[in-house]
């Protein structure tokens, strides 16, 4: 199992600008203190490269790219009331998208069938030519995106469980059907995207699949969405590849939203991935996304990193409504999450 990170992660701070912000260095220097108290739970660490002009490009265009470079080498600054590009941030964002990329690489070329690229900024509400929610380049769809046009994978699918809905990544994919995107995420909040019956367009219609899940949603809702939505409709599309856009801020203690998952509901999360991609024979790579409460993100964090490693078993999955109502939607692309 493969563990990516880079030091520059710890250097990209909104906090020069916006007091308070939360998503800032703790949240990284949180998770890699308790991994080191658990020796890495026996991860190979790998450094995280940056990646490059035309590995942005593949997802982002020229200008996007450009601009935050120069923003960042003129000192930086604010580019909305929540999102800052300072002068470490460019570097920062480009470490995260490479390590996200290299990751999909080593996992491909058959070097482990799990891994985890820790890097922050996050990245899955960057969307092609606009940087918003913290996020300044989408690493998770550079890496979605490189393994299709650069590494030989015919399929990739995107599984993000952040609470909040990744626009960008589906902004970037809307219209192919290449790489699926399935995003579990609160209802009726920022950045007010991600509707039930938004499902992509064009070649791509029906490879987006938006669960919203009302607030309070838990263990339950979340392990019957990935038995009976996210498994078949998996199965289904066939993938090479599993990214998880890995956020923890539907943990009940994370001061952003209000969705009511432990550490230990995303260790089973992870669990019930891993034994997917195993059916599937892809393997599986988490790209750290969204979590603002240090010591939950951590716990959370190394939960998944021992469920993709192969501890736990898969379980049961009760039956919610909400799961039902997702079922009844994405059948009509998906006959297989009907039965």
């Amino acid at each position: 199992m493969l563990y990516f990170s880079d030091p520059s992660s710890l250097e990209h701070d909104p906090r020069e600008a916006m007091p308070g912000h939360p998503e800032s260095p703790p949240r990284l220097a949180a998770i890699e203190r308790l991994l080191e108290d658990e020796e890495w739970l026996g991860w190979e660490q790998r450094p995280a490269p940056a990646a490059s002009t035309a590995e942005l490009e593949l997802v982002h265009t020229k200008r996007h790219v450009a601009a935050i470079r120069e923003m960042s080498e003129a000192g930086g600054g604010s580019i909305d009331v929540e999102t800052y590009d300072g002068p470490n941030s460019y570097r920062a964002a480009a470490h995260a998208a490479g390590g996200a990329a290299a990751m999909a690489r080593a996992l491909l070329a058959g070097e482990a069938k799990a891994g985890f690229s820790a890097l922050r900024p996050p990245g899955h509400h960057a969307e092609p030519e606009v940087a918003m929610g913290f996020c300044l380049f989408n690493s998770v769809a550079v890496a979605a995106a490189m393994a299709v046009e650069e590494l030989g994978a015919s399929r990739v699918l995107i599984l993000d469980w952040d609470v909040h809905h990744g626009n960008g990544t589906e902004a970037i994919f809307r219209d192919r059907d290449d790489v699926l995107l399935i995003t579990i995420q609160q209802e009726l909040i920022w950045p007010g995207t991600g509707l039930a019956d938004d499902v992509g367009e064009g070649r791509g219609e029906g490879f987006t699949v938006n669960i919203p899940v009302p607030e309070g949603s838990g263990r339950d809702v979340f392990l019957s969405l990935l038995d009976r939505v996210v498994a078949p409709v998996a199965g289904e599309f066939g993938p090479d590849l599993i990214l998880l856009s890995a956020g923890y801020d539907a943990h009940l203690e994370d001061p952003l939203a209000g969705l009511a998952l432990t550490g230990e509901d995303f260790g089973q999360m992870a669990v019930e991935v891993r034994d997917l991609g195993a059916r599937l024979g892809a393997p599986v790579g988490a790209v750290l996304e969204g979590g603002y409460a240090p010591r939950a993100l951590a716990d959370s964090v190394a939960a998944t990193m021992r469920g993709l490693g192969g501890s736990g078993v898969p379980g049961s999955a009760p039956e919610t409504a909400v799961a039902a109502e997702a079922v009844a939607r994405v059948a009509r692309f998906w006959p297989a999450a009907g039965g």
